[in-house]
């Protein structure tokens, strides 16, 4: 029988957030149970239940779902070979990279970069917030000086004119 996370002893569920704040300060690093043990100053058997049971999910899958974030990141943001990304977020070997990313995300590296590079040459996929500004009018004064200058505008043609009151 599980315990609720909020049933755990705060002292305890501080020191898995030092743990999980390390594994995501450096993700590309090896973080073993036995070292996350130490930073939490718990045992390893302890760690790894508290953790699951804090988290909903092991430390180990937790770290690997991290590097997989950052490597999407990077395959979508730069040019990096996806080598270079693999060794980058902490894979020792292209293969296992490739094969954990597509088990996780359902998608190669590639296809993930091919998508980010497609997604960004369509002109249809432009953020709302873009086209919402591309389309406000040219408003280059406040909307209140604009209608003083109107109002002045009226006041300059009314007292112009020869005794007659003109709108323009």
């Amino acid at each position: 029988m599980s315990e609720l996370p909020t049933s755990q002893d705060p002292e305890l569920l501080r020191r898995l957030l030092r743990a999980k704040d390390c594994m995501d300060a450096a993700s590309h690093e090896a973080w073993p149970v036995e070292r996350l043990a130490r930073v939490s100053e718990v045992s390893e058997a302890h760690f790894a239940r508290s953790f699951k049971q804090a988290f909903g999910t092991p430390p180990h899958r937790y770290l690997l779902t991290r590097r997989i974030e950052r490597a999407t990141a990077l395959l979508r943001e730069t040019e990096l070979p996806i080598t270079e990304i693999a060794f980058q977020t902490g894979w020792e070997s292209l293969g296992t990279f490739g094969r954990t990313f597509r088990d996780i995300t359902g998608e190669s590296p590639s296809a993930v970069r091919s998508r980010a590079r497609a997604a960004l040459q369509e002109p249809g996929r432009v953020p709302a917030c873009v086209l919402g500004a591309a389309h406000r009018p040219d408003l280059t004064i406040a909307v209140s000086e604009k209608r003083r200058r109107e109002v002045a505008a009226i006041n300059d043609a009314f007292s112009n004119s020869s005794g007659k009151k003109e709108v323009p």
